[in-house]
């Protein structure tokens, strides 16, 4: 186990009740707000109206930025920092998921920033402060709700770059599991993909005696898989819902990556992919994380595939060598992707190799020319990787 340093300050929210909590949250940091959201779900379910009942009744002054799309654009990201100067924005508060979460995030890293925003994400600026940001869940997956992470495409060159730094930690996040009930099955299966992504990215390490953590993780990973089939037949089901919901907030809250250095080569491979063919990133990832495994598991991965194989799918010790432990290990995690109607081969999304070289040399590029940390790949790694995922 390496050393480390802990710290989340996030405050959460959880439950049936949770936003009742809104109120006492917004008078912290001031009653003008930025409202950020996606494309109008909000609005049919009624947790618009409920939200902005409590922010009116505080006497609050609200602005609206909606529209967020999946794979947020930075191009919105510009009009929200715009809209936030010219009114003078206390507090940005997204409504929605990840991808609403993260424009957020990058709205308010821009507004304190002299420059371009991108210039952020790029390495090429500096901040010592954003504005505050509120997160109220709707769809459980990123883990952005209580996350550093924040991810944008840039639409001129579907560039899409990740910005990982303690500012991007919401202030406050209200999780009511109630409020993604009206998901349709779709969206729901590609958050427990994402959800899983983001557990095995801190799994596979090179870094030893990190059982706890380990054991952690693999726990965390057979609750979701133990209520995926339950959450999708019964959408209403609180219970397995917020099992969920909670998994996918610590997934990627940085708990579980203490100790240890994660992996993170199968997120970068698929934003190259959603970038390029603006797919959902939970299909991505289905489609990718696999490949991945079968690419390193003769190059150093046997062993800690086989303990996932055995651990997390019940590969039995006794069925052979390692090898042969993990590549079922690696089949069972298919057979459960398919079970959520999930892609796991380029094809079946109608994805051909004629992007592979560009896709591959980016995703190096933007890395310093290998991406990866349990085995590091260079731009002819991920090339052979999307040639796996092909078919």
């Amino acid at each position: 186990m390496i050393d480390f340093t802990f710290q989340n300050p996030t405050k959460i929210h959880f439950g049936r009740n949770a936003l009742d909590q809104l109120g006492g949250e917004v008078e912290k940091y001031g009653k003008r707000i930025l409202l950020v959201y996606g494309g109008g779900s909000i609005k049919r379910t009624g947790l618009y109206d409920k939200v902005m009942k409590i922010l009116l009744d505080l006497g609050a002054h609200v602005w609206e930025l909606g529209g967020v799309q999946p794979n947020p654009r930075l191009a919105l990201v510009y009009k929200g920092i715009e809209m936030c100067r010219e009114h003078d924005v206390q507090l940005v508060l997204a409504v929605g998921g990840g991808s609403a979460i993260d424009t957020g995030k990058a709205i308010v890293n821009g507004v304190c920033y002299d420059g371009d925003v991108w210039d952020l994400f790029c390495g090429k600026g500096v901040i010592d402060h954003v504005l505050p940001l509120g997160t109220i869940l709707t769809i459980p997956a990123a883990g952005s709700e209580m996350s550093s992470s924040c991810v944008i495409t840039r639409e001129a060159d579907l560039c899409k770059v990740g910005r990982n730094v303690p500012f991007n930690f919401p202030k406050f996040s209200i999780i009511n599991p109630e409020d993604s009930f009206s998901l349709p099955k779709y969206h729901v299966a590609c958050g427990i993909v994402d959800i899983m992504a983001h557990m095995m990215e801190r799994y596979f390490t090179q870094v030893e005696h990190v059982e706890l953590m380990d054991r952690m993780i693999e726990g965390a990973l057979i609750t979701v898989i133990n209520n995926a089939q339950l959450t999708l037949a019964e959408p209403e089901n609180y219970d397995a819902r917020a099992e969920i919901t909670w998994a996918g907030s610590l997934a990627h809250n940085t708990l579980l990556q203490t100790g240890r250095i994660g992996d993170w080569a199968s997120h970068k491979l698929e934003h190259e992919l959603s970038a390029v063919y603006d797919i959902a990133h939970g299909a991505g990832l289905a489609i990718i994380f696999p490949a991945w495994m079968k690419y390193v598991l003769p190059r150093g991965g046997e062993k800690k595939l086989a303990q996932f194989a055995i651990r997390v799918f019940g590969v039995p010790e006794s069925m052979g060598t390692m090898e042969e432990i993990a590549r079922e290990g690696i089949r069972r995690l298919e057979a459960f992707y398919r079970s959520l109607e999930m892609p796991v081969r380029l094809k079946e999304i109608q994805i051909d190799d004629r992007d592979f070289e560009r896709m591959a040399a980016h995703c190096a590029a933007l890395v310093g020319g290998t991406v990866g940390k349990f085995v590091p790949l260079n731009a002819e790694d991920c090339r052979k990787i999307y040639y796996l995922a092909l078919e």
